[in-house]
């Protein structure tokens, strides 16, 4: 019999996916009663810990986020009988389809089947009795998302620039603090993230700085490697201490183009149109989210202006059709254009070795890419446990010198 959830007595421990959104998307589920812990180990013994359990073969991801989670179970730091695994899965045709398949036969070798899992998801909302997802959590989700996605930018941006010397972590501090709180709280409607919107942007723009020319770098790429330090191997430290400036398109963005699926197989395929309705309703209120954040960017032109998702929908046409949503999708060469006409024209593209969507919505698209942008400087860059990661970081810096070189 499979092990159930009970929300009572299990503590959730969530993969760290993202080193900035976790802790509010954390705040935002706790704020529904429920326990859940974040877990943040990383290294190679944590990946050794997992291709014990799991065939080599699956992809990248899925040994990082299931390796965080068995070496949380068999650390000692937790009781097993007092926790649940949590999963995000995309859904679709690639192996991050199976990530809940695969932890479950991990824990079956651990002799911890009786340890539950929650699955949570587009294909699948939620898996697992005593959890259930409702209207206000998915408030107060979107909500740990468009601050997760505000303060990215905004740190980004600033970092290689301030005067004072970690004025901007300092910064970022108290509003992670600060939102955190607010999240858990009940003080989690629309009207109340637009203010915090305006006043986190307001705060950040008055950091003194002092404008320098550097390299600006653009990562894009499968959703997990390109976010998650341990994944991709620090890669923004990296990135800061070759003195350049970094961007990555917002959290948003991504779950705006997974949750509108439905409605593009219904325009080009056919198939439910209730299902085209659910997803149009759901893009609509995604919207909403994204439109706050710009306007509250809108009186500081110093500051990334993220595109609508309608003017990224036309990006990526020029590469892709909108059909193509395997994986990253059409978004993914999307976000390399707006990247690129933002000034960010050294791109890094960090996707799992062996992971077909992204390399052909990647690798596969850097031809029409260069076509459209000579003088774009697009390096795909392979994650793997088995890569070597001296390697990785050379061919980062090449990339640096030759933006260097074009600059």
């Amino acid at each position: 019999m499979e092990a159930q959830f009970q929300k009572e007595k299990h503590t959730l421990l969530m993969p760290g996916l993202f080193p900035i959104h976790m802790e509010f998307l954390a705040a935002a589920i706790r704020a529904s009663g429920y326990r859940v812990k974040v877990l943040s180990s990383s290294g190679r013994s944590v990946l050794n810990l997992a291709l014990g359990y799991i065939h080599n073969d699956m992809c990248y991801p899925a040994m990082c986020s299931v390796g965080q989670q068995l070496y949380a179970l068999t650390s000692g730091e937790f009781d097993p009988d007092a926790v649940a695994l949590i999963q995000f899965q995309t859904g679709g045709g690639c192996r991050a389809s199976n990530y809940a398949s695969v932890l479950k036969k991990a824990l079956e070798k651990l002799g911890l089947d009786r340890v539950p899992i929650v699955t949570f998801g587009f294909s699948n909302l939620a898996r697992g009795s005593g959890f259930s997802i409702t209207p206000l959590m998915c408030q107060r989700l979107l909500a740990a998302l468009t601050y997760g996605d505000l303060l990215m930018l905004l740190s980004n941006q600033l970092r290689p620039y301030e005067r004072q010397p970690g004025a901007v972590q300092t910064l970022a501090g108290q509003w992670r603090t600060r939102l955190q709180r607010e999240l858990a709280s009940t003080r989690s409607g629309l009207s109340q993230v637009k203010a915090n919107l305006k006043q986190m942007v307001k705060a950040f723009a008055d950091i003194p700085i002092q404008v320098r020319k550097k390299v600006k770098v653009g990562i894009v790429g499968e959703v997990y490697v390109k976010y998650s330090p341990f994944a991709n191997n620090n890669l923004e430290a990296l990135l800061q201490s070759q003195d350049c400036e970094y961007m990555l398109p917002g959290v948003l963005g991504f779950i705006h183009y997974c949750l509108t699926g439905p409605a593009v197989d219904w325009e080009l395929y056919g198939g439910s149109r209730l299902r085209h309705g659910i997803s149009l309703t759901l893009g609509r209120i995604v919207q909403r989210y994204e439109t706050a954040l710009a306007k509250a960017l809108a009186p500081f032109p110093q500051f990334h202006q993220p595109p609508s998702f309608r003017a990224m929908r036309e990006m990526g046409e020029r590469v892709l059709s909108r059909g193509v949503k395997m994986g990253e999708g059409w978004y993914l060469p999307a976000e390399m254009v707006e990247l690129i006409e933002s000034g960010y024209s050294n791109i890094l593209c960090a996707q799992p070795f062996g992971c077909l969507p992204n390399h052909i919505v990647g690798r596969g698209t850097l031809r029409k890419l260069r076509e459209l942008y000579p003088t774009a400087n697009i390096m795909p860059l392979d994650y793997d446990p088995g890569l070597s990661q001296v390697n990785q970081e050379n061919r980062i810096k090449l990339l640096l010198a030759n933006g260097r070189a074009q600059a």
